[in-house]
């Protein structure tokens, strides 16, 4: 449930995780838009007094990032050189979802005449993963 008319707006949270409810209010707060039409809303933390506009969700529980203390993405604990490693070999593993995205029921290759962003990113990437060796799967496992 969202409430913005009254002194204290609020959005209620109301949801199960793993099978146990959760139900706990987040304050908002609006601000003027910086293109000057009406109001851009955020979330407010009273623990941290920060205003954000994406939750992130840990233990079953939304809250700003910065809430957390030394929650990671899985790719940050990656070392330099693997990191360098999976973005070399990580055309491969996508090339089969480039191809379901090409062929897709609604999926435009040209508008007016010029080929879509999408369309040449998709072929970007698919070039990639051609011009990796047959073999890189190995190569890279050796690395």
């Amino acid at each position: 449930m969202v409430n913005t008319q009254e002194y204290y707006p609020y959005i209620e949270l109301d949801y199960k995780y793993r099978d146990e409810p959760r139900k706990y209010k987040l304050q908002l707060d609006s601000l003027p838009s910086n293109l000057c039409k009406g109001s851009v809303w955020y979330f407010r933390f009273s623990h941290t007094n920060k205003l954000c506009r994406k939750l992130y969700s840990v233990d079953g529980y939304f809250f700003h990032r910065e809430a957390f203390n030394n929650c990671m993405y899985e790719s940050q604990t990656y070392s330099k050189k693997n990191r360098r490693l999976f973005r070399w070999i990580d055309p491969l593993f996508k090339k089969d979802k480039y191809y379901e995205a090409m062929n897709a029921k609604y999926f435009k290759r040209y508008y007016a005449g010029k080929p879509t962003k999408r369309y040449l990113k998709v072929l970007s990437e698919l070039n990639k993963a051609d011009k990796l060796p047959r073999n890189a799967m190995e190569l890279a496992l050796m690395k």
